[in-house]
């Protein structure tokens, strides 16, 4: 790939292997190299500006899972070398909340949870991202409610006027990645899925899924079968139902050895105005980022993971009751 480390064979090589020798092999310095000095990296929870601010959050959360190994499970990806490629990088996480930090006091327990990154990268430097955790399943796991952690969190940040501000429209920051994706046919048949699930068009579920079908959402949630897929996007929809949903980027692939898949980042902005995942209708105003995998078989979809963030869902609903 020009440009790029020779020891890389190609963008999935490339990512997988950053990630690796930055967490696992502690490269973490190597981040002033492979991270752009201006990246934004936005986040549910926060956007930050800059590779020094990455290095910082890194250290932090080595320094709170110290054991932590990210299971590259795929790479979903557009681009060439020439105008950049862009990644949508599935990762399983395991690891023991081993040191306080933002989680608490540690507790010795086990974590496993999923994030996905979609990184833009070009000539070896990462140079724009969007990071979803799968913050519900880490402080479940802890033992923490999502609702409560994001009221600690407003109170550990200095209450509502001085606490970091979740992302939003508002709060975003504009990069340098101007792609949407590319028009394979597999990325715009699960965008015109997800949208009609989002207009309300919930037999698309039944018409495009597999009746078999294993889906993976927030809250390290593990469903089987169409209706724990309709239940989900229900459950969301209905908690923003006027809210504007919005697919920012898609992505269609077929490669050697693995199944047809797509990636998505979409996301809903709108009044918390329903009864839903989120319970009782508040009034906030709310931005859910979205990013979202899926992989298609011979009877529809057949695999598909969704995520978003359950904690700075709540941190924006309880930030608008103050």
């Amino acid at each position: 790939m020009k440009g790029f480390d020779s020891k890389f064979e190609d963008l999935p090589d490339y990512i997988l292997g950053v990630t690796r020798e930055i967490w696992e092999g502690r490269g973490v310095a190597t981040l002033h190299r492979y991270y752009a000095p201006d990246i934004p990296v936005r986040t549910p929870a926060s956007v930050v500006v800059g590779n020094r601010g990455v290095i910082a959050a890194t250290l932090a959360t080595l320094a709170e899972l110290p054991d932590r190994v990210l299971l590259g499970e795929d790479v979903i990806w557009s681009g060439d070398e020439e105008t950049g490629f862009l990644s949508s990088h599935r990762i399983l996480s395991v690891a023991t909340h081993a040191g306080d930090g933002a989680y608490g006091t540690a507790t010795g327990r086990p974590l496993r949870y999923r994030a996905i990154a979609d990184c833009a990268a070009k000539e070896n430097v990462i140079y724009d991202e969007w990071l979803v955790r799968d913050q519900g399943a880490i402080v479940r796991q802890l033992g923490l409610d999502p609702r409560r952690f994001a009221a600690d969190r407003i109170a550990a940040e200095g209450g509502p006027d001085r606490c970091v501000k979740p992302l939003t429209p508002e709060t975003d920051v504009e990069g340098r990645y101007r792609g949407r994706g590319n028009d394979h046919p597999r990325g715009a048949a699960y965008a015109d899925l997800v949208t009609r699930i989002m207009d309300a068009d919930l037999a698309a579920v039944r018409e495009h899924y597999d009746r078999a079908v294993q889906v993976e959402t927030p809250g390290g949630v593990t469903g089987h079968g169409r209706d724990a897929a309709d239940r989900f996007w229900m459950a969301l929809r209905s908690a923003f139902p006027s809210a504007e949903f919005r697919i920012h980027h898609v992505i269609g692939r077929e490669d050697p050895q693995m199944p047809p898949r797509a990636a998505l980042r979409w996301s809903l902005w709108g009044r918390h105005d329903g009864f839903g995942a989120f319970g009782e209708p508040t009034g906030a105003n709310v931005y859910v980022l979205g990013l979202s995998h899926a992989e298609f078989g011979p009877r529809g979809l057949r695999r598909e993971w969704v995520l978003y963030d359950e904690t700075a869902i709540w941190k924006q609903i309880l930030l608008h009751a103050g």
